[in-house]
């Protein structure tokens, strides 16, 4: 790819931040709403966990797919219509009569935004080729998260009181159209010099494993654990997942490298993105219904509470950036690792909802956390491949956030289904999904630890030579146009 000017690559980066802040704040936003959401669809808590994982789950079975077909037929390409579709998805939205409705339009939404992360992740790997410069361009990106989480309860807040909650879906379509003007006229196009082939068979495991485990628990504390349905779920996503074990490594071009994993470093990014983001979903759906349906908040007044948790995620991402620049990933994932579980620790040993300090000290150390953890597992999931596959690596990189979003929505709202069907109240009937948060936070801490060592920086290089062998000399980009 010809270097680009140093203005050019920041009108790059700028685009890529407006896709993900409409897709970040998209998911802060939905949260504010839901309790208002219910009311009018007269929906359940599963219910509302589906409007949330349906969006997550169609965005995390199609990432790997949209980031090896972005580098096969184009970058640039596929980001723009991954952005036509979820301004589209989103309008539709906003227009849906029913709950059935609105969980189809999110889907049509997900199917945009499985275009758009993976792809601004490897637009900016390709455009930023300075390893520290990059970091730092990923640090900023990251920063999109906070700004979403700042503004969004806030946005949310106010147009669900004044407006109604289809308010929330409009403020998609102006940024929407905005990237998309940009980025046809600015971004330049990039591919892989050697496309990687469709892996059909792949992708189908990856839809049947992740569909069967989170329809599975979603629905399993109302069907029963043991009802055929869910012990079918549970079957179908064993098979999925020894089926992708045994089929992925004898391909050429798997779906998913069974190679990028022998780097310790890429494979502990992996379960901490995993962990980080089960945590952060879980989070904000306790905290969002807590704030409204027991304390009785009105949504802005819940989105000015969760403010400082917001606020820390937002100054703490890009100092994480600079940290990972010049000091690497381990400072960064043991501060995200030790703050998120003393947060967890808070509200599952203290009962943090019932003391206004506690519950907002607990939301200055999760925002801490959780604003350092992004920039050194998406470095660390995009530095040490090859340019030509940035696509696919940061493919696998979203698809376990979007994983770990879905199961922690998934199991959280399972849990405490659960405890209020057994006449616990709402601070009872949470506490052991707040003892999995914590469990969460923990995960990030020795997993960080373990991964990003002297041994593990090895495994590293080690795997970023034998996928640069692989792939051999490459040309990563066209020229850029305009």
């Amino acid at each position: 790819m010809s270097e680009l000017s140093r203005r050019r690559r920041m009108l790059v980066l700028a685009i890529c931040c407006m896709s993900l802040l409409i897709v970040s704040l998209d998911v802060t936003v939905l949260n504010v709403a839901l309790p208002s959401m219910r009311r009018e669809l007269g929906a359940s808590v599963s219910g509302m966990q589906w409007t949330i994982d349906a969006y997550t789950l169609v965005l995390a079975s199609l990432l790997m797919l949209a980031g090896s077909t972005a580098d096969r037929i184009g970058r640039r390409r596929v980001f723009s219509v991954g952005l036509v579709f979820f301004t589209a998805g989103s309008l539709l939205c906003s227009l849906a009569p029913t709950l059935e409705w609105l969980i189809a339009f999110r889907m049509v939404q997900a199917v945009g935004g499985s275009m758009l992360n993976p792809v601004a992740m490897s637009i900016i790997t390709n455009t930023f080729t300075d390893p520290r410069e990059r970091a730092r361009a990923i640090g900023a990106w990251g920063a999109v998260v906070g700004i979403s989480m700042a503004v969004g309860p806030l946005i949310g807040g106010l147009l669900v009181e004044s407006v109604g909650w289809r308010s929330i879906f409009w403020i998609n379509l102006p940024i929407g159209l905005l990237a998309l003007a940009l980025t046809l006229r600015f971004v330049p196009e990039s591919r892989a010099a050697r496309p990687r082939r469709p892996d059909p068979v792949g992708q189908l495991l990856v839809m049947a494993l992740l569909g069967s485990m989170t329809y599975g628990i979603i629905e399993a504390p109302s069907a029963g654990w043991s009802s055929p349905v869910i012990l079918g779920c549970a079957a179908l996503a064993v098979a999925s997942l020894a089926g992708l074990l045994l089929y992925e490594p004898r391909r050429a071009e798997p779906l998913i490298d069974p190679r990028f994993f022998r780097s310790a470093p890429f494979s502990g990014a992996t379960v901490i993105a995993i962990g980080a983001f089960a945590a952060l979903s879980g989070f904000l759906f306790l905290n969002t219904l807590y704030l409204q349906d027991v304390r009785g908040l009105s949504a802005l007044e819940a989105g000015l509470y969760m403010l400082p948790m917001a606020l820390l995620t937002f100054v703490c991402a890009p100092l994480s950036g600079r940290l990972v620049g010049n000091r690497g990933p381990r400072p960064s994932l043991l501060i995200a690792g030790t703050a998120m579980a003393a947060s967890g620790v808070l509200f599952a040993a203290f009962s943090a909802e019932t003391s206004t300090p506690l519950l907002f000290t607990a939301y200055v150390l999760f925002g801490l956390g959780f604003g350092m953890v992004n920039a050194p597992i998406t470095n660390t999931a995009v530095s040490g491949m090859p340019r030509a596959q940035a696509g696919v690596a940061a493919a696998v990189a979203s698809t376990s956030r979007q994983t770990g979003g879905t199961l922690g929505v998934a199991v959280i709202g399972a849990v405490l289904a659960a405890g209020t069907a057994g006449g616990a109240d709402f601070v009872e009937a949470a506490r052991p999904a707040w003892w999995i948060i914590t469990g969460c936070g923990l995960l990030a801490l020795v997993v960080g630890a373990a991964t990003s060592g002297r041994w593990a920086m090895a495994t590293a290089a080690r795997t970023a030579r034998t996928l640069e062998q692989a792939a051999g000399p490459s040309r990563t980009s066209a020229p850029p146009r305009g």
